[in-house]
């Protein structure tokens, strides 16, 4: 039975009189990638926020690696912490600081006894493993394009070797191209790394290409989970039409021809 490694119960979560989640529950299996879509509003980076902890829900239990999350003294929150890494929307770099430097903020804040000659060098390796020249590191963001900043941040998020990778809107804001190149990356990583995934998107592309489940956050809670074709049997009404419209056929479209595509690229057996 795969492991479960965030479970979310009973969350509720509200801003004055605005309710965003009512009883949400959520299980997300170690190794695979999971997609978190829903509608504006939904709560989709509020949810995000409080499993990692920066967001404090009225109710519920949030529980990361069988650890609770909610409550705990700074001592215990940092041994879990130093298991994920989290890319925010827009790479949430600092602009007064190199591509380097941001890669080695997290190094510096839980392991403050590195040298300098080995934050440089890891940052380095965590620069190339995100897919960006070397020549990158010393740049400032504000030098950098749209798509080499969310690498960037992903470098920054894999800086611990974490287990657990939270990306929030990794792909917004960038070309087909880019988007298709950074999905890529995302497998890659987390086949190479091992890594549990929880991925917020509103694109279906991303969804079709690399999420193994996707979880429908509506009506305040989660109502449903599963794969795109558990999801497509539902009758749901925000759910069909989602998947269901132009852009969800087109997605699928899209997907078939890639993986027709990549069908033809294989060498026949015995050559």
């Amino acid at each position: 039975m795969p492991e479960t490694v965030i479970c979310v119960r009973g969350l509720r979560n509200a801003f004055g009189e605005q309710l965003v989640h009512d009883g949400l529950n959520l299980d997300v299996q170690r190794g695979e990638i999971l997609g978190v879509v829903g509608g504006s509003g939904t709560g989709k980076s509020v949810l995000m926020r409080s499993i990692i902890g920066l967001q404090t829900p009225e109710e519920g239990d949030v529980r990361v690696f069988g650890e609770q999350t909610i409550g705990r003294d700074e001592t215990e929150a940092i041994a879990i912490r130093r298991r994920w890494g989290v890319l925010f929307q827009g790479g949430a770099l600092f602009s007064t600081l190199t591509v380097a430097e941001n890669v080695q903020v997290p190094l510096r804040e839980f392991y403050p006894g590195i040298g300098p000659a080995l934050l440089d060098e890891i940052a380095a390796y965590k620069v190339t493993m995100t897919g960006l020249p070397p020549d990158a590191a010393p740049k400032y963001p504000a030098e950098l394009s749209g798509g080499m900043r969310k690498r960037a941040g992903l470098a920054r998020a894999l800086a611990l070797d974490p287990e657990l990778l939270f990306l929030d809107e990794p792909t917004a804001g960038l070309d087909p191209i880019g988007a298709a190149a950074f999905d890529e990356l995302t497998r890659s990583l987390q086949q190479t790394l091992g890594l549990t995934v929880f991925l917020i998107t509103h694109d279906l592309d991303t969804l079709y290409a690399i999420c193994d489940r996707v979880a429908v956050l509506a009506d305040k809670r989660v109502i449903a989970v599963g794969t795109i074709a558990e999801l497509l049997a539902l009758d749901h009404p925000w759910i069909q039409q989602y998947f269901n419209g132009p852009r969800g056929r087109a997605a699928t479209a899209t997907t078939d021809r890639a993986r027709h595509a990549r069908l033809l690229a294989q060498p026949e057996m015995g050559n």
